[in-house]
């Protein structure tokens, strides 16, 4: 069983991450990539499922931690009654995808156990282990089909399916181990200068993080979330992943248990815009190479999330032997929503490509033929219902936050012709935009409380409305938004933190309970910034600030009642919020707002 979610950091290397838990266990890796099957599965079962457990044999010793300055590069201090030493964990920056962890003595002296459970393939194929090396480097060899690790370091000892060894370090000294990924048919990799390794790995991410561009408040936390998206995009592909991990529930022994390893259009676009923000143009122009591999082909094909690499088929399967977090089952892997119509996500591409085009990333020839490739889909499925931002498992529904994404959709194909001077049918999409916008002001406002619903014909609200300003279909104080937050404070207000919707209505087809959704307390952040509500917004975007957990990581949602995180972690949609939360308290708002300003 894993420890709770908040004690939990990240590591990475921009192709995969591991997760490494307060008590030294690496309880989550995949190799080589971030959707790839797990090494390490203990975060999803027990630790019999894979995991690699680096810590002092005294039971009392007490751990610190804290990273490297603006890096990924984890270090923990143990404190014990014989001394005090460092465990050093990073993955580093390179060809290969690599684990080090480095035991650094710092005073007196401290001896510390490695256990090592090796279980390839999310705990169902158990490998062949062998021992390779000499008695000066010892080595330990993994192999399963074609996936296979070398793991130098100590002599590590069988008991029974553990490989155990105790290393003792002094002041002053280090003990090095180093897991790395191969092809089982290839040569296994040499030995690295560990010390090197983490010196550029250090340098890498610091250099990146000291052109960030913020100004507003709480820029360590901004800091740290623009690195957390960074550590999320995927260096070879320029895919972005909405989470690291698969399954975490949103619900203790619930069933809403997702796998986010996963390229959303919608998530990385809106990460793509708040990289422009922050001055990454490069960042725009590769992920829109990205997209255009994606989607390429018939446009009547455009999915709402892809591989990695631009995969397309990615079946929701359920992974029995894996017991899952806390009990929460059934363990996933895939997500049937890739077979979704969700018509908000084109949408999202368009206005995030409308911001790298603001922003003077120049449209190639391609860039521009995709993108009216993905407006002609738009006005062929024009009127259709569809299941949704939130991805919901019930009938499909004319959203009003998707309605609006229609609209924001042609929108930004007008301006793309009359602003930019690229060609397109602009008069039909206008044609279209302002009838998509009469319905939605028709049919998407309760007629008594004068706010906007979450779907037609209901008169429940949805969190997702508050993105209505923010792509420019009304203004924040429009009397009609803010009958709206006055419906979501009255309503959907847990604790005073912001549930995505009412699962109480049925709306979801799955009859659970729902905790606050920490993107949604985000983005009233925003709304309450944008309307002279400053005092709130700051105390809000305070607390939910204080909500991260010690290295500065939010998952997908929070448990007022018990404290807890829960969900997918890190979670891409809650880092990417609290970066635009912050924006708005620093006086900007709205999306592509470098553009107005």
């Amino acid at each position: 069983m894993g420890e709770p979610l908040e004690d939990y950091a990240l590591i990475g290397d921009r192709r995969t991450a591991a997760l490494v838990s307060r008590h030294g266990s690496i309880d989550w890796l995949c190799l080589p990539r971030f959707d790839s099957p797990s090494v390490f599965g203990a975060l999803l079962g027990e630790p019999d499922d894979g995991c690699w457990s680096l810590r002092p044999v005294d039971p009392a010793a007490t751990p610190t931690r804290r990273y490297d300055g603006d890096t990924f590069v984890l270090v923990t201090r143990w404190e014990t009654a014989s001394g005090i030493a460092e465990v050093i964990d990073a993955m580093p920056i390179g060809s290969r995808s690599r684990i080090v962890r480095r035991i650094r003595g710092v005073s007196g002296e401290v001896e510390f156990r490695h256990d090592v459970r090796l279980r390839f393939d999310y705990a169902r194929a158990l490998p062949w282990v062998r021992q390779i090396g000499t008695d000066d480097e010892p080595a330990l060899q993994a192999t399963a089909g074609r996936d296979a690790v070398v793991l130098r370091g100590p002599r590590l000892h069988p008991d029974g399916r553990t490989h155990r060894a105790n290393v003792t370090v002094r002041a002053g000294e280090t003990a090095d181990a180093v897991l790395t990924r191969f092809h089982s048919w290839g040569r296994e990799p040499a030995r690295i200068d560990v010390g090197a390794a983490l010196e550029r790995t250090r340098d890498a991410w610091t250099a990146w993080a000291a052109q960030i561009d913020h100004a507003g408040p709480r820029s360590d936390a901004v800091v740290r979330s623009l690195l957390v998206l960074r550590a999320l995009s995927h260096r070879d592909t320029g895919g972005i992943v909405a989470a690291a991990t698969t399954s975490l529930p949103e619900l203790i022994g619930g069933s809403r248990n997702w796998d986010y390893r996963y390229v959303w259009l919608r998530d990385a676009s809106l990460v793509l815009e708040a990289m422009l923000e922050h001055g990454f143009s490069r960042i725009a122009g590769r992920w829109r190479q990205w997209l255009v591999r994606a989607v390429a082909g018939d446009p009547a094909d455009v999915q709402i999330m892809y591989g990695l690499g631009g995969e397309r088929e990615l079946p929701e399967r359920e992974l029995p032997g894996l017991a899952g977090y806390e009990g929460s089952a059934p363990v996933r892997i895939g997500n049937a929503a890739v077979d979704q119509f969700q018509a908000d996500v084109i949408g999202e591409v368009l206005v995030a490509l409308e911001a790298a085009r603001d922003a003077g990333i120049a449209e190639r020839p391609y860039s521009w033929a995709v993108q009216r490739a993905l407006l002609s889909r738009v006005v062929a499925t024009v009127d259709l219902p569809d299941h949704g931002l939130w991805e919901i498992r019930g009938e499909p529904r004319h959203f009003v936050h998707s309605r609006v994404m229609v609209w924001a959709a042609l929108d930004r194909g007008v301006r793309a012709v009359r602003e930019h001077g690229l060609e397109g049918d602009a008069d039909r999409w206008v044609e279209l935009r302002d009838r998509v916008r009469s319905e939605i002001e028709t049919d998407g406002v309760d007629d008594a409380t004068g706010g906007f619903v979450q779907a037609y014909g209901s008169s429940e609200v949805d969190a997702a409305l508050l993105l209505l300003p923010q792509v420019g279909f009304c203004e924040h104080d429009d009397p009609r938004m803010l009958a709206t937050v006055a419906a979501i404070e009255r309503t959907l207000l847990r604790d005073g933190l912001v549930r995505r919707y009412r699962p109480e209505s049925g709306v979801d087809g799955i009859d659970e309970a729902e905790h606050p959704f920490l993107a949604c307390s985000f983005w009233l952040v925003e709304q309450y910034a944008a309307t002279g509500r400053a005092d709130e917004a700051s105390e809000l975007f305070d607390r939910l600030c204080g909500l991260r957990n010690d290295v500065g990581l939010l998952s997908e949602e929070y448990d007022p009642g018990t404290g807890r995180l829960l969900g997918n972690l890190p979670q891409a949609f809650s880092h990417l919020a609290l970066v635009r939360a912050a924006d708005a308290l620093g006086g900007r708002t709205g999306r592509g707002a470098h553009r107005r300003g």
